[in-house]
């Protein structure tokens, strides 16, 4: 006699949890499968019910907890001991998002002392169940988690078309409304992408003295300036001449819009923000750059920020914005890893063609794969 097919708990909860004609249905199958499957030379493949949710599973994350050395968290002063951290949240970087909350939790000392500021599209009508996932997933940070709707309309008449549609998305600009959309009390913020993982403690970035600039980030003086803009910006002598008059050099060196530290109070009071959709009002009229909102801000910032390690941005790791070929990490000790370009870590483990370097982002992976709903 062939051995008897047992169906999971986990299953029958789902199967009951369908619609009462739909859950009879699916019910009458599974029963007749499991008496087949009792019949010799008859196979019972694996079914995969779709599931209910429009969003990956993901693992609850552990509970981290404060060291003896940690200061109390309170205000948003560097004093204070909080450390307030600002990133998007899209379903399309979901994975990433969590796997960038993880390691800035697992590699801070101070894990309750660090406060996050997400900002959901609020067109977006899953925006309510993105917020529930990141508080599903790290349940023990409770008021620390803050989710901010913000207006696709503020920007989308300012975008101009880029190389790579992921660029042209208004949430992409986001950062640029930080200032307009964190509470007051938010006097500075760390801004991350969602493609990065922090392996070092960010109370290290935080603390970083801004000298009486609105911004710190890791410069590149070696990088090809020139490449982020125009032939058509760079021929008009008046445009790129009065563009970065004052700058330390000229052209000013490269960063990258990733990985910020950000003096929120000095951003609203110097008017940063309409700085920046003034270029976005050139570019609409002449075609000044070709990437999203990074030449905005280098147009604005370059050349006066505060500088800071490069461990603090190892980018690039995704690629170029075209093809997001391979890419090798810099000589160099890390503090932050970014997969900014094309390529992402979580989408090239999938298609099983990763490169070298998306291995070190698997361990703060907190997916949870599909698994089969009914099995021999």
């Amino acid at each position: 006699m062939a051995p008897l097919t047992t169906v999971s708990a986990s299953t029958a909860d789902l199967i009951w949890s369908l619609s009462p004609s739909l859950s009879l249905v699916v019910a009458t199958s599974m029963a007749l499968l499991l008496v087949l499957g009792g019949v010799s030379g008859i196979r019972v493949d694996v079914i995969r019910l779709p599931s209910a949710s429009p969003f990956p599973a993901f693992r609850e994350a552990p509970a981290f907890r404060n060291g003896e050395e940690c200061p109390p968290a309170r205000g948003s002063a560097v004093e204070g001991g909080r450390v307030d951290v600002a990133m998007t949240l899209d379903a399309n970087y979901l994975r990433g998002t969590m796997a960038a909350v993880f390691s800035i939790l697992q590699h801070t000392a101070c894990p309750e002392s660090v406060a996050f500021h997400f900002l959901a599209a609020r067109s977006d009508p899953d925006a309510g169940d993105l917020a529930a996932a990141i508080r599903a997933t790290f349940p023990y940070l409770g008021p620390a988690v803050s989710v901010y709707r913000f207006d696709p309309s503020r920007v989308r008449g300012r975008i101009s078309r880029s190389v790579r549609r992921a660029l042209d998305q208004p949430l992409n600009y986001a950062r640029v409304y930080l200032a307009d959309t964190l509470p007051a009390g938010v006097r500075r913020v760390l801004y991350f992408d969602s493609d990065v993982v922090v392996v070092d403690d960010v109370r290290k970035l935080w603390s970083v003295d801004l000298a009486g600039h609105v911004v710190a980030a890791p410069e590149y003086c070696h990088a090809n300036f020139t490449k982020y803009f125009t032939d058509a910006f760079w021929s008009d002598g008046e445009l790129s001449g009065g563009a970065f008059r004052g700058r330390r050099r000229r052209p000013p060196c490269y960063f990258n819009t990733g990985v910020m530290v950000m003096d929120v109070g000095r951003w609203r009071d110097g008017g940063y923000t309409r700085r920046v959709e003034e270029w976005m009002a050139v570019q609409k009229r002449r075609r000044i750059y070709h990437l999203g909102s990074l030449p905005p801000f280098l147009l604005v910032l370059a050349g006066d920020i505060k500088a800071v390690d490069h461990r603090w941005n190892q980018h690039g790791l995704g690629g170029d914005n075209v093809e997001g070929k391979c890419r090798s990490l810099h000589p160099g000790p890390v503090s932050l890893l970014h997969w900014s370009g094309k390529g992402k870590p979580w989408l090239r483990l999938d298609s099983r063609k990763p490169c070298a370097v998306d291995y070190l982002w698997a361990p703060y992976d907190l997916y949870k794969a599909a698994v089969p709903a009914l099995e021999e």
